[in-house]
Formats: structure tokens, sequence, C-alpha cells
């Protein structure tokens, strides 16, 4: 959906930025804060897709990590 990134290698980037933030530790939560507020959503679907799209593809040695971060995470009620 709608991410309207100026190019793959654009998109590659903001990406594998996830993919270091995941690595350091950032809790899911906090993630998915930070993919709404950079792309001006309160949209948790756009939000998690993107985050869920990066890490399977970008960093798969890092799924664990972000999954036991999202354990008890409920989206935002609409």
């Amino acid at each position: 959906p709608g991410y309207n990134f100026a190019n793959a290698d654009a998109a590659l980037s903001y990406g594998y930025g996830l993919c270091d933030q995941i690595a350091a530790g950032t809790g899911f939560s906090q993630l998915v804060n930070t993919v709404k507020s950079d792309f001006n959503t309160s949209d948790d679907f756009q939000a998690t897709y993107l985050l869920s799209q990066a890490s399977q593809e970008l960093c798969p040695a890092q799924i664990w990590q972000l999954r036991q971060s999202a354990a008890g995470w409920v989206p935002s009620p609409q």
C-alpha cells in the first residue's frame, strides 16, 4: 500500500534501516509508531505490513526477535 518511495534503492534503504532498529532491540510498538510517523498515517496495517515485509525479505535472522517484541501488541482502536 502507498508508501511512495522515490525508487527501489530508497525502499531498500528504509527496509534495511528497520532491520538495523530490530537488531538494536527497538520494540515492535515503537517500530510501528516510527513507520506510522514516517509515512504520516494512523493505519496500523500499513505500518505492520511494511515492517513484516522488511524483516522477512531483508533480515530474516531478526524475525524471532521482532516476533518476541510483538507479543501482546494490539492495534490502535480506529
